[in-house]
């Protein structure tokens, strides 16, 4: 998924210093804990958890967050606290610049109704009730005709690709459908952020990447805030815009894909991630160079040669208008050009291969293994971003900087 810049983005989610302590003597734990004492220790002392220890991070509008770690690591807690099923020790939660931690009961049962939506991993679809009064439950608490409720119920059964199966009952629904009426009924009030725990992963693999690749698509068309808990590494690369790897309560590092796979913050994330296959995650944007230099088809071979003597290159591409790819010449030809007084238009080569910018290596990989020259990279109107070189992408693909090839 293309990566959020995090300057030019709303802060819909704020989480300051965020800790939760499970047991009878949380106090005791938080103060053992604020003196550095290991949460082993704690328990051992106090018979308290910490779950989730001074976190903090922004989630930004419209992007996928995603929680990830071990089992155990707090991040299904964490997402918990956000929408208050689980009140926090201590700390700040704000979603729009409302405190969530200091709402009093009326408050927050109107956010969740309005604000948030949740998915869970079990489905917790109503077995009595067919699929579209399970997709407008919510709307029905909240006092909504039935007619209303029934149009928006089927709204969302249509977003999620059931239209038509809102008279069947969960018996009826595989594991994946069973999913999507989760997933319509936590649509069907209109939610600015939705939060799913776990939301894929009882399902069987291929229905599991089906619904990934579902959540990826209704994500491009309504662009809501997720915030997303996995303990698979596959799943929140293909998922997130940036991801929060936790660690026993902590967020130990928090970063694009890119970023964390390939500058790792501590030894346990470089550990977590060692064994990714970076050609499934990198894409054309992450290891293409400055398509540097160009000429354009107006100019001559004369002024291609003194561009290729200038970077010490035997093949140059050529643009026109708006920068779009016109085709590349080689030397041999530009001097064969130059000799016969002739313009660049007879000695073009036309057709060079292109990629979008958001391609992914594993599909350039065979592309330019058969290329004498750079893959050229464009944007979705055609316009050239970028060159990839083979040394850029055996470099990435090895985590090394390609400055040093």
């Amino acid at each position: 998924m293309e990566h959020i810049e995090e300057s030019s983005e709303k802060i819909v989610v704020k989480v300051s210093q965020l800790t939760k302590i499970f047991g009878l003597k949380v106090k005791s734990a938080q103060l053992l804990l604020e003196q550095g004492v290991s949460k082993a220790e704690i328990r051992k002392k106090t018979g308290c958890t910490v779950a989730v220890d001074d976190v903090s991070f922004e989630v930004h509008a419209g992007e996928t967050f995603v929680l990830m770690g071990l089992s155990g690591c707090g991040k299904s807690t964490l997402l918990r606290c956000i929408n208050r099923l689980v009140k926090p020790t201590t700390g700040v939660i704000e979603i729009n610049d409302m405190d969530i931690v200091s709402m009093n009961e009326k408050e927050l049962i109107d956010a969740r109704r309005h604000l948030m939506g949740m998915v869970f991993q079990n489905f917790g679809l109503l077995p009595h009730r067919t699929v579209r009064d399970n997709v407008s439950f919510g709307l029905e608490i909240q006092g909504i005709s039935e007619d209303e409720r029934g149009a928006k119920a089927d709204e969302a059964l249509a977003l999620v690709g059931l239209k038509g199966q809102g008279a069947s009952y969960p018996s009826q629904l595989s594991g994946g459908m069973k999913q999507r009426v989760g997933l319509a009924r936590a649509l069907a009030s209109s939610p600015e952020i939705l939060l799913m725990d776990e939301a894929f992963s009882a399902l069987d693999p291929l229905i599991r990447r089906d619904m990934q690749d579902e959540l990826i698509d209704l994500q491009d068309r309504l662009g809501k805030t997720i915030i997303f808990v996995t303990h698979d590494l596959d799943e929140a690369l293909k998922l997130g815009n940036r991801i929060a790897l936790m660690k026993e309560g902590a967020v130990v590092q928090v970063g694009t894909a890119e970023e964390i796979l390939t500058h790792p913050a501590t030894e346990y994330v470089k550990r977590f991630v060692e064994d990714v296959n970076m050609s499934r995650v990198l894409t054309a944007k992450d290891v293409m160079k400055r398509p540097e230099p160009l000429i354009n088809i107006s100019s001559g071979p004369y002024h291609a040669l003194v561009e290729m003597r200038e970077y010490g290159i035997s093949k140059i591409f050529v643009v026109g208008k708006n920068r779009h790819i016109e085709g590349i010449v080689k030397i041999d030809d530009v001097l064969l050009a130059i000799k016969e007084n002739r313009d660049l238009h007879g000695i073009l080569v036309k057709d060079t291969p292109q990629v979008l910018i958001d391609t992914p290596i594993s599909k350039i990989i065979p592309i330019i293994a058969e290329l004498t020259y750079p893959l050229a990279v464009t944007n979705e109107d055609g316009r050239m971003m970028g060159i990839i070189l083979k040394a850029n992408v055996l470099a990435a693909l090895g985590r090394v900087d390609t400055e040093v090839l």
